[in-house]
């Protein structure tokens, strides 16, 4: 008898867009059977790419469980290349499963699989494009943020001078109040087309600077959490320098300010604005991406 397992969704739970732009190996190692596969070839750079082989029409899990217990959420695409997930806690055992809907929030078990990770990098996960964190980092077809990215960073000499560069494009947008107030859980942001509009939510902000910043292989999270008792998405970023500078971007010789690019940009950088969100006290985080 398969085993039925009943999903709740959360208002951050997001869903899926095309595919994450990393190449196929050459000789991929894959585990899976008629129904799900799971290509483990480069758990080591921080990733697996899974792919569903049934019905089109389908609807699909994956859930990933961390070293820490820690489960990750996500809506599979049912495309023929699969998708990109991160492996975010670094070195353990992390267990993978594909899930099938069979009927209202009950999902049947497709395939299930485990892998061992020890990663090349500690920061691999957060350098590779990914579901949540989608773009095309070279190549002729490379995304817009991408470009972006290099223009902004271009006489930029440190990783700090080109982590401020990017949160300063990102200021430039318009926080999207329709948008919202009507999007729906399930929603994902396509960086490109958030970067041509310049406006957008806070998981669109944070989206793309992280999009941005990886591409100029400066190390990026992307942390769903809360701020209070509201959903939010903002990021961490690495530097050589200062080493994972969590929830912060600015530094004016006393204190840092939170790398929270949306609340940024809403309060105009407004005494009052930059003084919450230089309050660590006022994040949650929840989940790395």
């Amino acid at each position: 008898m398969k085993k039925i397992i009943s999903f709740i969704a959360l208002v951050c739970i997001v869903v899926t867009l095309a595919p994450a732009a990393i190449a196929f190996a050459a000789d991929p190692v894959i585990q899976g059977n008629d129904k799900a596969a799971v290509d483990v070839t480069n758990i080591a750079d921080g990733y697996v790419r899974i792919t569903y082989k049934g019905a089109a029409s389908a609807k699909v899990k994956v859930i990933i469980k961390t070293p820490k217990a820690t489960e990750y959420k996500y809506n599979l695409k049912t495309v023929a290349e699969g998708e990109v997930f991160p492996l975010t806690e670094g070195d353990g055992k992390y267990t993978i499963g594909v899930y099938t809907n069979a009927s209202g929030n009950k999902y049947a078990v497709s395939f299930t699989t485990t892998a061992d990770v020890k990663l090349n990098n500690t920061y691999a996960p957060f350098l590779v494009p990914s579901q949540y964190v989608n773009f095309i980092p070279e190549g002729d077809k490379k995304s817009e943020v991408v470009k972006k990215a290099a223009e902004v960073t271009k006489d930029k000499k440190t990783d700090l001078e080109k982590i401020t560069a990017v949160y300063n494009e990102v200021l430039k947008f318009t926080y999207d109040t329709p948008k919202a107030k009507t999007v729906e859980s399930g929603y994902l942001p396509d960086v490109d087309k958030i970067l041509s509009s310049q406006k957008g939510i806070c998981f669109d902000y944070a989206a793309v600077m992280t999009a941005m910043l990886r591409s100029q292989k400066i190390p990026c999270q992307l942390v769903v959490g809360y701020v209070g008792e509201v959903c939010h998405a903002w990021i961490n970023a690495y530097t050589k320098e200062e080493g994972w500078v969590k929830e912060v971007i600015q530094f004016d010789g006393k204190t840092w300010k939170l790398m929270d690019p949306t609340f940024a940009s809403t309060g105009k950088e407004s005494k009052d604005t930059m003084k919450y969100i230089g309050d660590g006290k006022n994040y949650s985080a929840k989940y790395y991406y």
